[in-house]
């Protein structure tokens, strides 16, 4: 089976390579079609094709700049336009973002199965998922990557509930195989304290500011707190602000951290922090998990349903927004060997058992084969 994977302007290159790695030792014919990663290096493809033909030149200026935007917009369509050629040659054409919606709904091409995966749309701040309909109108398949996901497709969409189709992110357990570098400078010597982090980009709805009040609750000495990842529409001053006012000793590392740092700044953490105020899924979770950590999640979008899988109690679940029971969550486990560890059994489970890529695959052949046989 030929498959094409295309995120046209690598929004996810993690994702796109482990699944389309995963697909490869199924046995498929994968290519992935992307651009260029600006951050810095990705995972080498294993088993498949890589075509970066997307924003060729606006794919390597910097992250932001208004350069970037204004030729990216003028290379998107030539873009889509060699993808709908090149798609062709597939049997399935598998997206996992579409950038333009509006637009490429009417650039997509026809004759052959069309699936999508739903990341942005469903991502806090994104808007309704209403506002993408003509794109999910276009799919053979929609895949939701948790049941709340699909829920919203169905309610907020109005996608038919026979296109919705539930196949979880997986454990990003590439990152576990890299070579182990020192820590970064920045975080320094935690010594003996047990390591809190928060990781991942800094956006509004992951409710840094809410860790940071809830860690002031903690005594000095009980725990280290790190904030790792590039500020998004945030107020850095403010969670700087914050930071100090903690008894307990808080460290900023306030930019993009590239796959290479990950492996030591997880392996140092003894509890990883999601106190999010809405999310769909999070890569960073599935980071934890590959990790094998012991995670303090807020019960909020598919998060829960992650605590149940396998044998449950994958994840230590707080209100969303409630400071002080993230607080008593944290206190505990920090103080608490024992009962990280059977958090962490339960994370390496869940990782190696339904949130393995091998699993993903087949979920994500099975339904391939089955829209082609329609």
């Amino acid at each position: 089976m030929r498959v094409q994977i295309v995120d046209p302007a690598a929004q996810t290159p993690p994702f796109d390579r482990s699944l389309a790695a995963a697909l490869a030792r199924a046995g498929a014919d994968v290519e992935l079609q992307t651009s260029h990663f600006v951050h810095g290096p990705v995972p080498d493809p294993e088993g498949y094709a890589v075509s970066e033909f997307f924003y060729p030149r606006s794919s390597r200026l910097p992250s932001g700049s208004l350069q970037r935007r204004a030729l990216g917009l003028a290379e998107h369509v030539p873009g889509m336009l060699r993808h709908r050629r090149a798609a062709r040659n597939a049997d399935v054409v598998h997206y996992q973002w579409v950038p333009l919606p509006q637009i490429d709904a009417r650039l997509l091409p026809r004759g052959r199965p069309l699936v999508l995966t739903t990341h942005g749309f469903l991502r806090p701040g994104a808007g309704s998922p209403a506002g993408f309909r003509r794109v999910l109108e276009r799919m053979d398949a929609v895949i939701a990557l948790a049941e709340y996901g699909a829920r919203r497709l169905r309610e907020e969409a109005g996608v038919p509930e026979e296109r919705i189709h539930v196949i979880p992110h997986g454990a990003l357990d590439y990152l576990t195989r890299l070579p182990e570098r020192p820590l970064p400078a920045e975080l320094g010597d935690p010594g003996e304290r047990p390591v809190i982090l928060s990781f991942g980009l800094i956006r509004p709805y992951k409710g840094v500011d809410l860790l940071l009040r809830a860690f002031a609750q903690l005594e000095a000495d009980a725990a280290e707190l790190w904030v790792v990842g590039r500020p998004l529409g945030v107020d850095l001053a403010e969670l700087e602000r914050h930071a100090a006012a903690a008894p307990g000793r808080v460290r900023l590392l306030t930019r993009f951290v590239p796959d290479a740092d990950v492996p030591a700044i997880f392996r140092r953490a003894d509890v990883v922090a999601l106190p999010y105020r809405e999310v769909d899924q999070s890569g960073v979770l599935y980071t934890a998990l590959a990790f094998g950590k012991a995670i303090v999640a807020s019960a909020v979008g598919g998060f829960p349903e992650v605590a149940r899988a396998g044998a449950g109690g994958t994840l230590r679940l707080v209100p969303p927004g409630d400071e002080a029971a993230l607080a008593e969550a944290l206190a505990e486990l920090v103080a608490d060997r024992a009962a990280r560890e059977r958090l962490e059994v339960a994370a390496a489970a869940a990782a190696a058992g339904p949130y393995s890529w091998d699993a993903i695959a087949a979920q994500t052949l099975d339904l391939y084969e089955r829209l082609l046989r329609r």
